[in-house]
């Protein structure tokens, strides 16, 4: 069907109403060529045309150019929907609920840490466990569980995990309103007990990169960036408790949908009225497992610091390990736009999409107000992260919302069947990059070539203007599940 199809311009397509029945606002996909013809060949763009007849939905069913096929909404999709008769989707949200990324830049240099990076992956794969199923070292119990549940970022940080200035450099102060214990299953809080402060698997990681190139000098020296310089990502989410949260109610949107009456083109984006019980009840325990996500990373980021002040024995002081900003990937959220000429709030669903807000916007953090909310960009395994600044142009378009990374091209079968023979972590070490994994597939499964390229999705949002380019980041080192 890609002969319906309209191309807008050099960076847009439109997926128009009639593409299949029932839509009620268009699709707009951002892509180039090359780009597009690899979105050409999975399901997604059925799924941005799905999304479009959700009941509520404004303006247009988005998608970003990392796009590529997920569950109910493809990976990279942006939908939001309006209070008074719109609905919420966990299908629009993912199972990894609140994955993100943090990045960090220190007072190092490239050169300081040169003959350093395999002692800082070593320290770093045996501070942070790894891998599916891994365990953290904290046992909480289920009061103390409930209180991070609620407090997000904020409860680890009175527990001694990092400091305050920490949660002014996190998404939504690294807690987000409205989260209810109550509302999570006990099976989500057993999966989920031993997994605070874990990496996981799959495409988590926390690498050692250094500032290979800046765009914006402006922007670049707001954020306390330059050339050579030494940073820290981490990129994992709410591991086995949020995908249990979503698990959990997914069932409880398919009895809603016969409930409500709804006539979806596609179970898997199964859904309720945002004011209703379940709606309510899924925002609840969503909340509480975007949460969780952002005290994981908060912990991950202390155990880092001290990695690195224990392998190359320097202070605080000398390390200078601090948070640029952490944000979401896979969210929902009610945030105030401009529809039809007109501010109102809307549900915002973000799958595989970072919040990207324009300068000035009240929740940019003060000192980034110049330029724009941080914007993280996760390359994959081997190729460069980029950070990028929210844009006006963005509000306007995509509900300040831009890619989340490179977006996948095979699947993590496919890519092992394709490194058969290959020494993957010896390809990395040949390109400069220390490799520890936990998996025996995870290096496999996580090549370059099973992902779109980088550099031409960033290009992308760049010159659509929906976010704008400040500094790519080489990886040195990384350590996965």
């Amino acid at each position: 069907m890609s002969e319906k199809l309209k191309r807008l311009d050099e960076y847009r397509w439109e997926v128009p109403i009639g593409y299949r029945p029932g839509m009620r606002v268009p699709g707009i996909i951002y892509a180039n060529e090359s780009l597009m013809a690899h979105i050409l060949k999975d399901r997604s763009i059925e799924q941005v045309a799905n999304a479009a007849t959700l009941p509520g939905i404004v303006k247009a069913s988005l998608a970003m150019p990392d796009m590529h096929f997920g569950y109910g909404l493809p990976i990279g999709g942006v939908v939001a929907t309006r209070m008074g008769d719109g609905v919420i989707t966990p299908g629009g949200v993912g199972f990894d609920i609140n994955c993100g990324v943090r990045l960090m830049k220190t007072n190092l240099d490239r050169a300081y840490i040169k003959d350093k990076v395999r002692p800082l992956v070593e320290g770093l794969y045996s501070t942070i466990p790894t891998g599916v199923g891994a365990k953290g070292p904290l046992k909480l119990s289920q009061s103390d569980f409930d209180h991070m549940l609620v407090k997000g970022a904020r409860w680890a940080v009175e527990q001694g995990y990092g400091s305050r200035q920490d949660i002014d450099h996190i998404e939504a102060g690294g807690a987000i309103e409205g989260a209810d214990p109550d509302k999570v299953s006990q099976k989500a809080y057993e999966r989920g007990r031993g997994q605070l402060g874990t990496l996981g698997s799959g495409n988590h990681f926390a690498e050692i990169q250094y500032v290979e190139r800046i765009y914006d000098a402006g922007a670049a020296e707001a954020i306390g960036l330059h050339e050579g310089q030494v940073t820290l990502m981490i990129h994992t989410g709410s591991r086995g408790f949020g995908h249990q949260v979503c698990t959990d109610y997914l069932k409880v949107m398919e009895a809603a949908v016969r409930k409500y009456g709804f006539d979806l083109p596609d179970r898997q984006l199964a859904c309720a009225p945002i004011g209703s019980k379940e709606g309510q009840d899924y925002l609840g325990a969503m909340r509480a497992a975007a949460n969780f996500g952002f005290t994981n990373r908060q912990m991950i980021m202390h155990w880092s610091r001290e990695t690195f002040m224990r392998v190359l024995g320097i202070s605080p002081r000398e390390l200078g390990m601090e948070l640029i900003y952490d944000v979401a990937h896979n969210i929902v959220k009610f945030e105030e736009h401009t529809v039809d000429g007109k501010k109102t709030t809307l549900a915002v669903h973000r799958k595989g999409a970072t919040r990207a807000f324009p300068p000035g916007h009240p929740e940019t953090p003060a000192v980034y107000k110049d330029i724009g909310q941080p914007v993280l960009i996760p390359g994959d395994m081997g190729t460069h992260s980029y950070i990028l600044a929210g844009t006006e142009k963005g509000m306007e378009e995509t509900f300040g919302s831009t890619c989340h990374g490179a977006g996948r091209v095979m699947s993590r079968a496919a890519a092992v069947k394709a490194c058969r023979g290959r020494a993957i972590e010896r390809e990395l070490e040949d390109v400069g990059i220390i490799a520890r994994y936990t998996g025996r597939d995870a290096l496999k499964e996580e090549v370059p070539e099973a992902y779109k390229d980088i550099d031409q999705v960033v290009d992308v949002v760049h010159n659509a203007g929906i976010a704008k380019r400040v500094a790519r980041l080489k990886p040195v080192g990384v350590i996965k599940g």
